[in-house]
């Protein structure tokens, strides 16, 4: 197996001299390429922040990071930015520009793939956004979409630059039962056509099953759930 992400004796603090606090504790995490990863916890545990660290969002402290074969502790915001052209990442809002059409928000995925033509770019945005069953939104404003097609606007701008490493952040917080398991099946089949690895954060119980194994995140602690038999959706 080829490892995606090698966490060791990851810190991480917030804040400066009194006010410093530290919010992860010496971390140890692998997983693997193709591997679908959730991790859960309460609110203020750490994920999000674990989260960023491994999207490149923010810069390492202390441990050790590998995400992909490059480690990003020591590294600068230049090597950051070019890591992150091989990532996918799915904000918990979505957060699609209003003043964009459902195409101009996906082909923003491609901004860091300056070697791709204008029409590649289109054609590219076009067919992910077919492929997420928006084909006829492709010129619709955000405002004009529903939270489920909004969401489905966002995985596919995470999606086109065909990463290596998909990032949710709570992908499903603000969808209905329908929305957020059609949201979670075109993730789990969209990342497996595409062979990369996704590291999923949610509080949501009913979709678990899509997971190959389940982390568990308290206090800046990391745990691990067992996964004996398969989990059933509550869907």
């Amino acid at each position: 197996m080829v490892i995606a992400i090698s966490v060791q004796k990851l810190d991480h603090y917030f804040g400066q001299g009194q006010l410093r606090r530290q919010v992860l504790f010496e971390l140890k995490l692998a997983i693997n390429t193709g591997e679908i990863v959730i991790m859960t916890g309460p609110s203020g545990s750490g994920k999000t922040t674990l989260l960023t660290l491994v999207g490149g969002l923010r810069s390492v402290q202390s441990g050790s990071l590998q995400v992909l074969g490059q480690e990003f502790r020591g590294a600068t915001p230049q090597q950051l930015t070019q890591a992150r052209k091989h990532h996918g990442y799915i904000f918990q809002a979505h957060n699609l520009h209003g003043s964009l059409t459902a195409l101009q928000n996906v082909k923003m995925g491609l901004e860091l793939h300056r070697e791709l033509a204008p029409a590649e770019m289109k054609a590219r945005s076009i067919a992910m956004l077919e492929q997420v069953g928006l084909g006829e939104h492709i010129n619709y404003y955000p405002d004009a979409l529903s939270g489920g097609q909004k969401q489905r606007v966002a995985i596919a701008r995470a999606l086109v630059n065909r990463p290596k490493l998909v990032l949710a952040d709570e992908p499903t917080a603000a969808l209905d039962r329908k929305s957020g398991r059609d949201v979670v099946n075109l993730m789990q089949a969209l990342a497996k056509e595409q062979g990369c690895t996704i590291l999923l954060v949610t509080h949501d119980n009913r979709i678990l099953d899509v997971a190959d194994r389940i982390i568990h995140m308290e206090d800046g602690i990391l745990g691990y759930c067992q996964l004996n038999q398969k989990l059933e959706s509550s869907y």
